[in-house]
């Protein structure tokens, strides 16, 4: 279905090298570059700037493979479909923030692929921007993120409102109390995540609104992996600010101290969204639906 002139362009992008990419491909070097010159040609563009160092997407060559991407998936995703309508299964590919991936939401994907059995899911973890990409170039059907996708192709689905709390070692002088001021955290060693992350975003925000920025504190550790920031704080090596979802299960062990922060309103959102072409609309109702059936 895919012309494979797109498949060289994209192998070429991949490696870096038009000699790397014949190889990949068990093609000649000049049927790669008879390649590229063809689609060149098709859309009256250079691709690639000349350059003997590395190769450079133009402008117009990286809205190329911005669309190649798409063809690929999309006939990627229409080889699976007819799959499974020869073996009457359904595929799914979740993609899922890394807070998320914390959440109740892996339980209720679960539960959903246990109440039928004919669907197999795949979930993959990623940032909010990589979602977006992914949602666009067809390579995922639904994801459940924290935060809003701003986009017309899309439809979000409220799954659950939550918000950001400061967790602490379960033996921190924090421990036992109702909240915690601002200022007083200015002491702290935090473990955060990184600054692209939905949650750290909020965070930068609501300091800045308190006339404080990120500067102002003593961030010792960045890093994605939500799991991993617990486990650095149940250790007592620094204090967080995370959704208060993510850390329910360690709170009700007392494994963390977790309180609000005096003042702050840093709620967000957790959505499930879709392309308005999703063939499935009902599966995100009944996933709500598991979802609520958790939380009650």
């Amino acid at each position: 279905m895919v012309e494979a002139k797109i498949h060289t362009l994209l192998t070429v992008i991949s490696t870096g090298s038009f000699t790397e990419a014949a190889k990949m491909l068990s093609l000649t070097q000049p049927a790669v570059s008879n390649h590229i010159r063809q689609l060149e040609q098709s859309y009256g563009i250079k691709i690639f700037y000349k350059s003997k160092k590395k190769l450079l997407l133009t402008p117009e060559g990286a809205v190329l493979e911005k669309y190649a991407r798409r063809a690929v998936a999309v006939a990627a995703a229409a080889r699976q479909a007819i799959l499974d309508r020869q073996k009457n299964i359904r595929h799914l590919s979740v993609a899922i923030t890394p807070t998320v991936g914390e959440h109740l939401v892996p339980q209720v994907m679960a539960a959903y692929c246990g109440r039928h059995q004919d669907v197999h899911m795949h979930i993959q973890t990623a940032g909010l921007k990589d979602i977006h990409d992914l949602l666009r170039t067809f390579e995922v059907d639904l994801a459940v993120i924290e935060g809003e996708l701003s986009d017309d192709s899309l439809i979000s689905v409220l799954l659950d409102t939550d918000y950001l709390c400061l967790i602490a070692p379960a033996d921190h002088p924090f421990a036992g109390r109702a909240s915690v001021r601002l200022e007083e955290l200015q002491g702290e060693r935090f473990i955060l995540r990184s600054k692209g992350a939905g949650t750290r975003k909020l965070f930068e925000s609501y300091l800045l609104g308190n006339f404080h920025t990120i500067q102002d504190y003593n961030v010792m550790i960045e890093m994605d992996n939500v799991a991993t920031i617990k486990e650095l704080v149940e250790q007592g090596l620094g204090v967080s600010v995370i959704g208060h979802s993510a850390c329910i299960q360690e709170q009700r062990k007392g494994k963390l101290a977790v309180l609000p922060i005096e003042n702050a309103s840093m709620v967000r959102k957790v959505n499930m969204v879709y392309r308005k072409d999703f063939a499935h609309p009902e599966v995100a109702e009944e996933l709500r639906e598991l979802y609520n059936g958790y939380v009650v």
